[in-house]
C-alpha cells in the first residue's frame, strides 16, 4: 500500500512538473492613466519593447491610454477584466491619493501588485527668467498674496499638490487658496510654463531634467531624501531648505486585474523583474535620475503599506483626506 501511494505521488509530481508554466495567450494590454506623448507614456512603451526584444513575452503588446478622473478611469478599465493576466495597469502614486480622497471605491490592493519600476520626486519648477531665483522667494509671494502664483500639477490631489500644499504651509501661506491648474501630462505643464501661462509647477524631477540643462527652467527644489545624482544636483532639498514638508515619493508600479491566479502573477514578475534588470533600463535611469530598487511580492506588498500610511498621514494633516 505504502509503496502504490508512493508511486501515485511520484507520478503526480511528474505530471504537474510537465505543465507547461502559464504564458500570456493572447495581446497583452498595458493600462496607463495619462495622455500620449507624456513621460509615463514613454516608459510604458519602453517596457512593451524591453518585454518583447527580450522574448518575455511573445504575443503582441498594446498600450492603451485612459486618462481622466485622476487615474480613476484606468483603474476602472483594469477593474472590467477581472482574472484576466493579459491587462496590465502602470499606475503612478495618485492611485493612493485617489483612495484617500475617496474619490474611487476601488482600493490598491484590489489588484496584485507586480514591479516597482522606479521612484521619481517631486520639483518645483519655474522658467528660467523667472523672478524667483530661491524657494524661499517663491515662499515669500505664495504668503503675501497666495493667488498671484499659477501652478500646474498633474492631479488635483495628487502627489505633487500636496508637496506643494505641505511647502506652501510651512512657508507661511494658506494652502487652500493656492491657484492650480492641473494638465493631462508633465510634458504639457512644462510646456505652458515655458510659454509663460503659469509661473511655477510642481512635476516630475525627472521629466523635468532637459529643460533645466537646455536652459529653458529652473529647479528651485526637490522634494526628496537627498540632492539627485547627474544634471541636478546642484538642486538643493527642501530640507536643506529648512522646509518641513513629507517627502513623498512619485513612484511607477505596475499592477494586474484583479483575481489572477498564482501562476499569473509569478509570470509578470519574472518578466517584468528581468526586463527591468536589463542594460536598456539601467540605461534609462542613469539617463533621467531615477533610483528603481527590485521589490516585488511582499517586500514591494510591504513598500506600497508603507507609502500608503505615509501618504495619508500627509494628507489628512493638510485637510485632503477623507
Amino acid at each position: 500500500m505504502k509503496i502504490a501511494l508512493a508511486l501515485a505521488g511520484l507520478a503526480w509530481l511528474a505530471h504537474a512538473q510537465a505543465q507547461p508554466a502559464w504564458r500570456p495567450e493572447k495581446q497583452v494590454e498595458i493600462i496607463l492613466p495619462t495622455a500620449p506623448g507624456g513621460g509615463n507614456d514613454a516608459v510604458a512603451r519602453l517596457m512593451a519593447k524591453m518585454l518583447q526584444d527580450q522574448k518575455l513575452v511573445k504575443t503582441p503588446i498594446l498600450v492603451v491610454n485612459k486618462p481622466g478622473g485622476n487615474q480613476a478611469l484606468s483603474v476602472a478599465y483594469l477593474a472590467q477584466h477581472p482574472n484576466d493576466p493579459h491587462f496590465l495597469l502602470q499606475a503612478t502614486s495618485t492611485l493612493f491619493t485617489n483612495q484617500i480622497q475617496g474619490l474611487t471605491q476601488a482600493r490598491y490592493g484590489d489588484f496584485p501588485a507586480l514591479a516597482l519600476a522606479f521612484i521619481d520626486y517631486s520639483a518645483f519648477m519655474v522658467p528660467a527668467n523667472s523672478p524667483f531665483k530661491t524657494m524661499h522667494d517663491l515662499l515669500a509671494r505664495l504668503k503675501a498674496d497666495p493667488d498671484s502664483v499659477a501652478f500646474s500639477v498633474v492631479a488635483r490631489g495628487g502627489t505633487s499638490h500636496a508637496v506643494l500644499a505641505a511647502a506652501a504651509k510651512a512657508g507661511g501661506a494658506d494652502p487652500k487658496r493656492l491657484k492650480l491648474v492641473v494638465y493631462k501630462t508633465s510634458a504639457e505643464a512644462t510646456t505652458a510654463l515655458m510659454g509663460g501661462h503659469i509661473q511655477a509647477a510642481v512635476s516630475s524631477a525627472a521629466g523635468s531634467t532637459p529643460p533645466v540643462v537646455a536652459g529653458q527652467l529652473r529647479m528651485l527644489a526637490i522634494n526628496a531624501p537627498k540632492r539627485r545624482p547627474g544634471a541636478i544636483s546642484d538642486v538643493p532639498t527642501l530640507v536643506e531648505e529648512g522646509i518641513d514638508a513629507p517627502i513623498l515619493e512619485s513612484w511607477r508600479t505596475v499592477f494586474g486585474a484583479k483575481g489572477i491566479a498564482s501562476a499569473q502573477i509569478a509570470f509578470w514578475e519574472n518578466a517584468l523583474a528581468r526586463a527591468f534588470a536589463g542594460e536598456e533600463w539601467k540605461a534609462w535611469m542613469m539617463k533621467n535620475d531615477v533610483t528603481a530598487p527590485p521589490l516585488r511580492g511582499a517586500e514591494l506588498q510591504k513598500y506600497l503599506e508603507s507609502q500608503y500610511d505615509h501618504t495619508r498621514n500627509a494628507l489628512l494633516e493638510l485637510g485632503l483626506a477623507r
